[in-house]
């Protein structure tokens, strides 16, 4: 009876490792260091959280999320948690065709990760390829060690980053489903910004458990 051989493990001294450290080995002699920026840079923390998540990142494309683009978005310093929503909604309300009145700060005080101000992050937009769970978004989010930041993440990327948005678009930002508002229905609610071609936007809410579409993007939002 044949056996069935693991899979081997490739490490970096295997070709395709030598590969990874040699890129890694450019970019060092790349920065022309002085001996005391060396030491600085050899001793910082983080530099293998930093590599274990550029791997974790890429080791297992999913090909139902397409990365399509990167924003960069910075957390105002005038940020506050408990009352950004209402405050996003008397600067913002106006200028969308569909706004959700459920969109408040009560329904969403309760939140994974709460911004802090002048935090630098990055936004990840992940086009959805075929039809996919809010599980299967949460699992793909986790893969990516996305931070959950729901609506109050959605609102920043308006704020800033709205004319960058792929137009005929629902953006997705997930939270765990227990943090999110559940309706008089029982169905927990999911933020999405609509962008359609020609500058509008919708503010609207999605069922955690309904399926999510080809329309829909997906927003990762990380730690820059």
């Amino acid at each position: 009876m044949s056996q069935t051989l693991a899979p081997s493990k490739v490490t970096a001294r295997d070709p395709r490792g030598l590969k990874f450290v040699s890129i890694v080995e450019g970019a060092y002699n790349k920065a022309e260091l002085s001996n005391e920026e060396a030491q600085r840079v050899n001793e910082a923390p983080g530099l293998a959280d930093l590599v274990g998540g550029f791997i974790a990142k890429h080791r297992s494309p999913d090909p139902r999320f397409k990365l399509v683009k990167t924003l960069d978005i910075v957390v105002p310093a005038d940020y506050v948690h408990k009352t950004h929503l209402s405050t996003f909604a008397e600067a913002h309300r106006s200028e969308f065709y569909f706004y959700d009145d459920n969109l408040t700060d009560q329904n969403f005080s309760r939140v994974t990760t709460q911004l802090e101000p002048g935090q630098k992050l990055k936004v990840d937009v992940f086009q959805i390829k075929e039809t996919v769970s809010s599980e299967d978004c949460l699992a793909f989010l986790h893969s990516q060690q996305s931070i959950l930041v729901g609506v109050q993440g959605a609102s920043l990327v308006y704020e800033e980053k709205r004319e960058k948005l792929p137009k005929n678009r629902g953006h997705i930002s997930f939270d765990e489903k227990e943090a999110l508002w559940q309706d008089a229905g029982g169905y927990r609610r999911v933020p999405r910004i609509e962008a359609v071609t020609g500058g509008v936007f919708g503010f609207r809410l999605g069922r955690f458990e309904s399926p999510w579409v080809g329309y829909f993007c997906l927003l990762s939002f990380r730690d820059e």
